[in-house]
């Protein structure tokens, strides 16, 4: 049996990115409170790096690997390193923000680089599960900062009614991926994409409804009208560096 090995290199960005994200929550533990800057800096390298790798691993081609559920083209590096500056301008005009109200901490920046890589496999994504994990990856990274004020009320509040609705729709979401797969034997998108313009395909009506269930799923997690009723209950609780960090993540489903 022979096993095509995955080509790491085209997946560099996302690897260091995880990696340094690691090492920065592993090394927050033994930096003081007086001394986070160095936190704060070296999330911003982390940033120019993985900018510095994905522009100088971009090839003008489309290339898949980890068995067709990762692709690596233009466009997509075009989306990460629009990401990279956004995320950066983020941690920027923050820091103000969070020294004020003594939430200068490290688990910022690193759930800021965890929610930053769930960004970068979306936008790298050729699979429906690849889809799933960079989502869940965004999310569960949003609903702990969404919590980082742990002395509010309503920022524990808007947290758990985050996290609910987010498993709803996450439920959802697998529903219908479920159906996709079971009337399709396929979640790769380009195949599911061939099969869906043809008009002729025996189980259409269950195709269609499975993908219903995905639409409403993401929908939901994006907070796309109508399914934007949670919004702003999530933003009133929120710390306002937290909400200016969550709409970005729409940057990262326009490839997708």
């Amino acid at each position: 049996m022979n096993i095509d090995m995955p080509n790491f290199a085209l997946a560099l960005p996302e690897i260091f990115v995880l990696s340094a994200a690691c090492v920065l929550l592993i090394l927050d533990l033994f930096i003081s409170d007086k001394n986070r800057v160095i936190t704060y800096l070296l999330t911003l390298l982390t940033l120019v790096i993985a900018a510095i790798l994905t522009i100088e691993l971009d090839n003008g081609e489309a290339v898949t690997t980890f068995n067709g559920s990762f692709v690596a083209d233009r466009m997509g590096d075009v989306l990460k390193v629009f990401v990279y500056l956004i995320i950066g301008v983020v941690f920027i005009y923050s820091r103000g923000y969070l020294v004020d109200r003594n939430l200068f901490k490290g688990e910022f920046y690193s759930l800021g680089l965890f929610g930053m890589l769930g960004m970068m496999v979306l936008i790298s994504a050729h699979n429906f599960i690849t889809i799933y994990l960079g989502l869940e990856l965004l999310s569960l990274s949003m609903y702990a900062l969404v919590a980082m004020q742990r002395d509010s009320a309503q920022a524990s509040e808007a947290a758990m009614k985050y996290f609910v609705l987010g498993a709803v729709a996450s439920g959802m979401l697998l529903y219908g991926l479920s159906l996709l797969y079971g009337v399709t034997g396929t979640l790769d998108i380009g195949e599911f994409s061939r099969i869906l313009a043809d008009r002729s395909y025996e189980h259409h009506t269950v195709l269609m409804l499975g993908l219903v269930f995905v639409v409403v799923g993401v929908a939901f997690k994006l907070g796309a009208v109508p399914f934007h009723m949670w919004v702003p209950d999530i933003y009133h609780g929120a710390p306002t560096a937290v909400t200016l960090y969550s709409p970005w993540l729409c940057a990262c489903w326009w490839k997708v």
